[in-house]
């Protein structure tokens, strides 16, 4: 039987043991997919090879850690510098980023869109950042501190933080940070972020399974918003593929991991 696992801290809400087993089942492959808990990211590699894993997702906040553990980085993930799914290819283990081709088709339910604000500075704001500037939107960075600036200021990104931004008009705002997840914070301050929603035109948070606190606050605007479940779904489409090298198509990998999310 191959293993497969996602890593992550937290890691107990996430869906994608239940998402990838149902392909599994469905699609009569002998693998089983499990949570690990892992609090120290540089760690990631010494525990995938002990669980026997033959591939694995990873979530916050490891992605720009498995990156600098990967033998090899294929895709995006270059440019990205941070990782979400790995697969142990000839006793390597090669990283790929899915969250940017799932997020893209995650917002096109929002129309065409000229420019979005990103909040947070992590792996998932880098993957995000760059599938958005390659589809033609103009994305800006806004994070509490400059510590995770840099990558975004070198790639040329308008990248501020809470001291230094001015409110302006976005058509998407996006929170990629881990805010109202385990707790009821909000991801910026209520006062900023009020008057980013009273110019905006939409907003999506890529946590899913829950009303955030920053949902809430959407809600309460009118403006069109979505968690990030349709995120989640279009990037597990594409991990599982690359789990499955490719064998079965996509379309018949989306039909059960999409049904798993009523179960």
């Amino acid at each position: 039987m191959r293993l497969f696992s996602i890593f992550g801290d937290p890691i107990s809400h996430s869906r994608s043991p239940l998402m990838h087993n149902s392909v599994f089942k469905t699609l009569n492959v002998c693998a089983c997919y499990s949570r690990t808990h892992l609090s120290d990211g540089a760690k990631l590699r010494e525990v995938f090879y002990a669980k026997g894993l033959s591939g694995a997702n990873v979530t916050v906040p490891h992605k720009e850690a498995a990156y600098e553990q990967c033998d090899e980085v294929r895709g995006i993930a270059h440019t990205i510098k941070a990782v979400n799914t790995l697969v142990l290819e000839e006793g390597k283990l090669i990283g790929y980023n899915t969250d940017a081709d799932g997020f893209m088709r995650a917002i096109e339910s929002f129309g065409p869109l000229q420019n979005a604000l990103i909040l947070g500075a992590g792996g998932t704001a880098r993957a995000l950042s760059i599938a958005l500037r390659q589809g033609g939107i103009t994305p800006s960075i806004l994070n509490r501190s400059h510590k995770r600036l840099e990558y975004f200021l070198t790639e040329g990104f308008d990248a501020c933080t809470w001291d230094d931004f001015t409110a302006a008009p976005y058509d998407l705002i996006i929170n990629t940070t881990s805010a109202g997840l385990n707790d009821n914070e909000l991801p910026i301050p209520r006062l900023l972020l009020t008057e980013l929603l009273s110019l905006s035109k939409g907003a999506i948070d890529v946590i899913y399974g829950k009303e955030t606190p920053f949902l809430r606050e959407i809600k309460i605007s009118g403006l069109p918003y979505k968690d990030g479940s349709d995120m989640l779904l279009a990037q597990g489409v594409l991990a599982s593929y690359l789990f499955l090298e490719g064998k079965f198509d996509k379309d018949a990998i989306e039909i059960p991991m999409k049904q798993s999310f009523s179960l």
